[in-house]
């Protein structure tokens, strides 16, 4: 299968600069993927298409203010941090700019030197291996001078951090939102449980891999990201019963999906791990344990198009996007969702 097999035309002006102040208020399309049809309604609407029994799997991460600008020590030249990887303690894999003055060796400071930060090593990719010296508690230093992750596609500014966060993100790690979470609103969820929906939590910690582009014609020989997840023993348990009792696992986003199809048997049943994916997932593959997904409108070409693809069909899915473009949806990770049923 070719890279060129996932490419459709999107005008600029529907890529979605800002967020929705009301969260649940965007746009939705429901993909019926048996019958090959489709539906345009309000993301809030999901409720009608959610049965009691069925259980929604979401991806409570929490991204961090990852983006730091700081100052070199001896020079004072501008300096980029993005982290992206705890590797352990205070001792991070971060992305760099400009790379090639950051030698091992080489220290900068950040917000007046409320955080200091020396390069330890190059790591393969040109990524360095950097460990952070701070009096107080290190997350709570990123909140004050850290910026918001935002992907390379988002030039407006982002006036709240919190919109770039899911209402139920729980636990730090994330350099990107898993962005089809932000549209639930704490009274949509409350309505969904009302409803005799189950909801169970996954934790993927989205790395900055998610927006590298695939350069490989041939798709198979791209070579996919790896991301840190777990699931606990009680949201595997809401799982299997859901499976077991006949109801549908709904993914929320495409994190959620892999998580769950990283784990899964053959007959869709997971458990507690702590572990790390490079799933790729592209058109051929037989899904086990994911049965419906919700999720926005992804890049001409990237992984996260095949995986939808994988589950609603190429074609089809090319199609639903050139509706979605006529339509004039709002497109990535503050635009509009689908709902793949």
């Amino acid at each position: 299968m070719k890279l060129s097999d996932f490419n459709y035309e999107l005008p600029t002006e529907l890529i979605a600069q800002t967020p929705l102040e009301k969260r649940d208020e965007a746009r939705l399309m429901v993909i019926h993927r048996n019958d090959k049809t489709v539906e345009h309604k309000i993301f809030k609407d999901i409720l009608d298409y959610l049965k009691p029994g069925d259980c929604l799997v979401r991806n409570n991460t929490k991204v961090i203010p990852a983006r730091l600008y700081g100052i070199k020590e001896v020079t004072g030249a501008k300096v980029e941090f993005l982290l992206l990887n705890r590797i352990e303690g205070d001792t991070w894999e971060v992305m760099v700019r400009p790379g090639k003055k950051l030698l091992p060796g080489a220290r900068v400071s950040f917000g007046d030197g409320l955080l200091k930060a020396e390069i330890m090593d190059k790591m393969e990719g040109g990524n360095r291996k950097v460990k952070f010296e701070y009096n107080g508690i290190f997350n709570e230093i990123l909140d004050q001078i850290g910026l918001m992750p935002l992907p390379p596609y988002i030039k407006e500014k982002l006036e709240k951090k919190e919109m770039y966060q899911t209402v139920y993100a729980k636990y730090d790690g994330s350099a990107a939102a898993p962005t089809a979470g932000l549209h639930f609103t704490e009274e949509l969820l409350e309505k969904i449980r009302a409803k005799g929906v189950k909801i169970a939590n996954v934790t993927l910690h989205v790395g900055i891999g998610t927006f590298r582009p695939v350069k490989e014609e041939n798709i198979e020989d791209h070579d996919m990201h790896t991301e840190h997840f777990y699931i606990k023993a009680e949201d595997a348990e809401i799982i299997n019963n859901t499976r077991k009792n006949g109801g549908r696992i709904i993914a929320v986003g495409t994190t959620s999906c892999r998580v769950l199809e990283s784990v899964s048997d053959e007959n869709g049943f997971v458990k507690e791990i702590e572990d790390d994916t490079s799933i790729f997932i592209y058109p051929g593959y037989k899904f086990k344990c994911v049965d419906a997904l919700i999720t926005n409108f992804h890049l001409p070409e990237s992984t996260l198009l095949m995986l939808v693809s994988a589950l609603a069909g190429r074609e089809f899915m090319l199609d639903c996007y050139k509706e979605a473009v006529e339509e004039k949806y709002k497109f990535f990770s503050f635009g509009d969702a689908m709902f793949i049923v």
